[in-house]
């Protein structure tokens, strides 16, 4: 492979590389595009390595940067593995023609069906329940639902992330399967009544501003949480953590939110047998235990053991809505939050 292919940005103890230039067809690699951000995601890449020889080129960023880096390569594109945090941009890579469906027995009986696209183009393998926070030192009666944050007595008591954030862009649309677009107008118009300021920051700030006082209730991924609980937050002492309570929303009937970290194979993947053995090795029970242990996620497939900082949190009911019906229903969400004046 002549050098202009690839060039070592950073090394790392997993022995991976950074890939730059045009694709790497040499076989024994694995060309991979990422969002997720966390460091101890090098666990993944290595132990995959040394099970396979395979080694992976990565290049990390921004989800709609390497989607419109994946269009601008076009058929010339090295990618073999897109992996993002969100079903939002798995479903945009999907509808501009830029995954593959992936025929894949070990995928097919270990990731449960909701957690699958429709055409089989992409599988969460990760995922963290949205769920509410609150001061338990203010607030005696927590709303319980979802529909709960419309109600009046929460006036000038609710964080939340603003409109363009996938996160809220996901809850609103799952919100428009479950009740309809005209209901979930109607939630949304009267949860901006309630904010307690304009949204703002990410999910930790959301958490901060009930320590602070801005606020006191929020919506949050729980591996925010639980990530604070396992190795604390420079803004939020223990003692403070203690006093912020939490719900699963909607336990008598949708369950909660379920956000995903998932990936898919490039449509024109040069080294589409290695990137296929990567999303299954993803749902092994090897690195399904590393989402939990690694980064405070649950895992995808059913039946994993939880980390201590997971499970703390308890048992409870997740929407099994399949992901591709909250993807469907993302761009009547974004047109509903801009009408209710979400900022």
């Amino acid at each position: 492979m002549p050098k202009s292919l690839k060039a070592t940005l950073a090394a790392s103890a997993a022995a991976t590389t950074l890939l730059t230039g045009i694709a790497a067809y040499a076989e024994g690699e694995l060309n991979l595009y990422s969002s997720r951000h966390y460091d101890t995601d090098e666990r993944l890449y290595s132990d995959f390595t040394d099970m396979t020889g395979i080694t992976i080129n990565r290049i990390e960023g921004n989800a709609d940067e390497l989607i419109a880096r994946m269009q601008a390569e076009g058929a010339n594109s090295p990618v073999d593995v897109f992996l993002t945090v969100d079903t939002v941009r798995l479903a945009r890579a999907k509808d501009l023609g830029l995954l593959q469906p992936i025929d894949s027995d070990v995928l097919e009986s270990r990731i449960p069906g909701y957690l699958q696209d429709h055409d089989n183009q992409w599988f969460g393998f990760s995922q963290r329940s949205r769920i509410l926070f609150y001061d338990k030192t203010e607030v005696s009666n927590p709303p319980q639902t979802y529909q709960d944050l419309a109600n009046p007595e929460y006036a000038g008591m609710v964080c939340i992330r603003s409109s363009t954030n996938v996160y809220t862009q996901n809850i609103v649309a799952a919100l428009v399967a479950h009740l309809g677009e005209e209901a979930t107008q109607d939630w949304a118009t009267a949860v901006v009544g309630n904010f307690a300021r304009s949204p703002q920051g990410g999910d930790t700030d959301q958490l901060r501003g009930i320590v602070s006082g801005e606020c006191d209730i929020a919506m949050s991924n729980t591996y925010y949480f639980a990530r604070a609980l396992r190795i604390g937050d420079d803004q939020m002492s223990p003692e403070q953590l203690a006093n912020i309570g939490w719900v699963f929303p909607n336990q008598n009937d949708i369950g909660a939110h379920m956000n995903i970290s998932g990936g898919g194979v490039a449509v024109n993947a040069p080294n589409r047998e290695n990137a296929i053995k990567f999303l299954e090795y993803l749902a092994s029970e090897q690195a399904q235990e590393y989402f939990s242990a690694g980064n405070d996620e649950y895992p995808a497939v059913p039946g994993v053991g939880l980390s201590p900082s997971v499970a703390a949190l308890g048992i409870f009911r997740p929407d099994t809505i399949n992901l591709s019906d909250i993807a469907a229903n993302v761009e009547a969400a974004v047109r509903i939050l801009n009408e209710a004046g979400w900022e």
